[in-house]
């Protein structure tokens, strides 16, 4: 059974930074690999995403002060947010797309909280 499970949420205060991490229990070497997060009262949304030949895409809101990146074994990714805002306050999921017709993995989620 696949698994994804995120660390390095936590409280922080506006201005500060974190840097989460997902590491997988099978390789995504070439896969997508994803965050997403979900406020309270919202749906969830992308966040960040790197594909397999290393190309990312930023949601507008996190563009310039987010970062996704990954290991070279296709374990694991992470998110290195900075200059973090209380409207990033959220519960992080980490995530892969295995193929073109959407399947793919959850992790269970970490949360941010920023205080301002």
């Amino acid at each position: 059974q696949v698994q994804l499970v995120e660390s390095g949420g936590g409280l922080v205060q506006a201005g500060e930074s974190l840097r989460l991490s997902c590491s997988a229990s099978r390789s995504f070497y070439g896969l997508v690999m994803g965050w997403y997060r979900q406020a309270p009262g919202k749906q969830r949304e992308l966040v960040a995403v790197i594909r397999g030949g290393g190309d990312t895409i930023y949601a507008d809101s996190v563009r310039g002060r987010f970062t996704i990146s990954r290991d070279k074994t296709g374990y694991r990714w992470y998110l290195t947010m900075s200059n973090l805002n209380p409207e990033d306050t959220a519960v992080y999921y980490c995530h892969t797309r295995i193929n073109s017709e959407g399947e793919g993995y959850w992790g269970q989620g970490t949360q941010v909280t920023v205080s301002s």
